[in-house]
């Protein structure tokens, strides 16, 4: 049977997850030159495609036009037109079902997120690495006829940095070190009082540029911006693409398990994370990055890490276990990092 031709990729939210679906289909384009892709997500997340040969992405609105079974239905009606032969759901959720039965005979192909595994992982029966998320999606393509190898990834050069980011940035004379403090959950956090710790002594040597969105947290880091040389927020101030293009100039991207970490390992930078009461055993690790960039809190105070995949359930007592990392420990982590040629 024929390879398909034109592959309509599905993955809608969220921006974390949607990031990690890049790296995969570059390592598909890059095999598989001949083949076209039509991303179906948000319009918000367009730009983190833009750098892919033969890959396009398509709008789906899913809070107004394609709201519901009657906007899905629409949705479908204008997919057909692209004349794709192959469906690839790295979703799988009640929305992209409900699309690939209007879709019906077309080949396609879904996700195994493995919710067995993750729930024996989070209960305490196993405690051992999981297939990554990434490698969950390649399982996808490998089901249309595609085999990938993402072992050998391939990124993006540095993007040219223009006059209106080097306006809030300043000009790049040292080493520049992203952070983005925070998460969907507080569990996943690490203390604000203890990262402004961490942003104080880095400041001393280096650069820090600070990423966030929401009022509340363009407040936190404005307030960092005033009382520390040397470091700057940008939240607010740019939008994807041009943040995207300043994060592919960081030497370092320090994050919690949160979206920040898989824009920034996309665009082959490293990144240390942090990580609360999740663990990248249940397989969201940044992508290519080295198992010591990961941060985990102390499971001999905290014995239940993972107590969820996503942070959002965990003991009262749970929520502050990013606490048990030392401020210094992660200073040197970064230090050691930007020191060597990992």
């Amino acid at each position: 049977m024929p390879k398909p031709e034109h592959i309509l990729v599905i993955r809608l939210s969220a921006m974390g997850d949607v990031a990690m679906t890049v790296p995969v289909i570059r390592a598909l384009m890059n095999k598989h030159p001949n083949v076209k892709v039509t991303v179906l997500t948000r319009p918000f997340f367009a730009p983190m495609f833009r750098d892919i040969t033969n890959t396009t992405v398509y709008a789906a609105n899913v809070k107004n036009e394609h709201k519901g079974i009657l906007g899905l239905y629409k949705l479908s009606k204008q997919l057909k037109r692209l004349n794709f032969d192959a469906i690839a759901d790295l979703h799988n959720v009640l929305r992209s079902k409900l699309l690939r039965s209007f879709l019906i005979g077309i080949k396609s192909a879904h996700i195994d997120k493995g919710r067995k595994e993750k729930k024996a992982l989070i209960s305490g029966q196993i405690f051992h690495q999981l297939k990554s998320t990434h490698q969950r999606y390649a399982d996808v393509f490998e089901k249309l006829g595609f085999s990938l190898d993402l072992s050998n990834p391939a990124f993006p050069e540095k993007a040219v940095l223009k006059q209106d980011i080097f306006a809030i940035t300043g000009n790049k004379s040292n080493t520049w070190i992203g952070i983005a403090p925070f998460a969907a959950h507080a569990s996943k956090m690490y203390p604000l009082d203890m990262m402004e710790q961490v942003i104080k002594t880095l400041s001393k040597n280096y650069k820090i540029i600070l990423f966030g969105g929401g009022a509340n947290e363009i407040d936190i880091l404005k307030l960092y911006e005033n009382k520390f040389e040397n470091v700057i927020s940008v939240a607010g101030k740019l939008n994807l693409e041009m943040e995207l293009d300043l994060i592919s100039n960081l030497d370092l991207m320090l994050s919690m398990d949160s979206g920040n970490a898989h824009l920034a390992a996309m665009l082959g930078i490293k990144v240390i994370t942090i990580w609360g009461v999740t663990h990248p055993y249940a397989g969201f690790a940044p992508y290519n990055q080295p198992k010591d960039f990961q941060i985990i809190s102390d499971r001999t105070q905290f014995p239940l890490i993972p107590t969820s995949v996503y942070g959002n359930k965990y003991p009262d007592e749970y929520e502050n276990a990013a606490a048990s990392i030392s401020p210094d420990s992660i200073v040197a982590k970064i230090e050691k990092t930007i020191s060597t040629n990992i």
